[in-house]
C-alpha cells in the first residue's frame, strides 16, 4: 500500500529531532520476501556474486563459534546493486517519497547494507554518527533503518540522542572492533529507545548519534540500512568521486556522480 507524503509536522519533527519513524513502509508480504531472500544467502547456498560480507569479530578471532556459518554473519553490503528484491526496496515508492521530502528530488544512494544480529551472537554497535565515516559534504545525508524482524530492546533496536544532530560532527575514536564518539562528547543517559515493528522505517539524519545493543534474545534482529544523499552533494575523499547508485532525478557537474 502506498503511503502519502509526510505531513508538515512530521517533517518539522525530523528537522528538530533528527529522525522520524514511518509505519508500514512495506507490506508484510514484502518483508517476508526480503527475509526469505536474505535467508537464501546466509543459510540456503544462494550464490553471493559481488556481495560483500563481514563476520562477527569474535567469531573471526576464534573467541566463539556457531553451529551454522550463516549464524556468524554481521553485515552484507551491495544488495541493492546486486539483488532484485533489495533493489526494489531501495527504489520503493514509499521509501523514496519520504527521502525526497527531506533531501529534494535529485537523489543518489551512498551505501546500503543489511545489519544482522543473530540470536545471542549479534554484538553491539557503539555510539556514533554516520557522516564522520563518509567523505561527503555537506553532512546532510538521510538513512532509512528498516527492520526485517520486530526490533526490541532485548534483540538490539536502535537508540538515539534526540535533537543532537544539530551539534555537528563530534570527535570519534577507534576502539576494539569499532569507531565511536569519543567519551565525554555525549550523554548516553539521554538516549531514546526506538523499538519498531518489521516493515516500518526509521529515517534519520547522518549526524544523529545512535547505537544498537547486543542481541540478548533467541530471536533474529535483521535490518536493512539505506543511505541516501542529494545529487548536489560533493565527494571529498581521495581521487575521483565513485559512481553512486542513481535513485531519481538529475546528476550535476562537480557533484557526486
Amino acid at each position: 500500500m502506498a503511503i502519502g507524503p509526510m505531513a508538515a509536522e512530521q517533517l518539522a519533527a525530523y528537522r528538530q529531532d533528527g529522525y522520524i519513524v514511518v509505519e508500514d513502509v512495506l507490506s508484510p508480504q514484502e518483508v517476508d520476501d526480503l527475509r526469505g531472500r536474505l535467508r537464501d544467502y546466509t543459510h540456503g547456498g544462494r550464490p553471493w556474486g559481488n556481495l560483500r560480507m563481514q563476520i562477527e569479530p569474535r567469531i573471526q578471532r576464534g573467541e566463539m563459534t556457531t553451529s551454522q556459518p550463516g549464524d556468524g554473519i554481521r553485515k552484507i553490503e551491495l544488495l541493492v546493486e546486486e539483488d532484485d528484491l533489495f533493489r526494489r526496496l531501495g527504489l520503493h515508492e514509499n521509501m523514496v517519497r519520504v527521502i525526497e521530502q527531506i533531501l529534494g528530488p535529485d537523489l543518489k544512494m551512498f551505501r546500503n547494507a543489511v545489519l544482522l544480529k543473530p540470536p545471542e551472537v549479534g554484538s553491539q554497535k557503539g555510539w556514533h554518527q554516520d557522516s564522520p565515516y563518509w567523505p561527503i559534504e555537506p553532512m546532510e545525508l538521510c538513512s532509512c533503518w528498516f527492520p526485517l524482524d520486530d526490533a526490541t530492546l532485548e534483540n538490539g533496536c536502535m537508540l538515539a540522542l534526540c535533537g543532537e544532530h544539530t551539534r555537528g560532527a563530534l570527535p570519534h575514536v577507534s576502539v576494539t572492533d569499532d569507531y565511536v564518539i569519543a567519551p565525554g562528547h555525549y550523554d548516553p543517559s539521554r538516549a531514546v529507545a526506538l523499538p519498531m515493528r518489521a516493515g516500518s522505517g526509521l529515517f534519520f539524519h547522518s549526524l544523529l548519534p545512535h547505537y544498537t545493543g547486543p542481541n540478548l534474545s533467541n530471536q533474529w534482529r535483521r535490518a536493512a540500512v539505506l543511505s541516501y544523499m542529494s545529487a548536489r552533494s560533493r565527494y571529498t575523499g581521495p581521487g575521483e568521486s565513485p559512481v553512486y547508485f542513481h535513485v531519481k532525478g538529475q546528476t550535476f557537474s562537480g557533484c557526486v556522480r
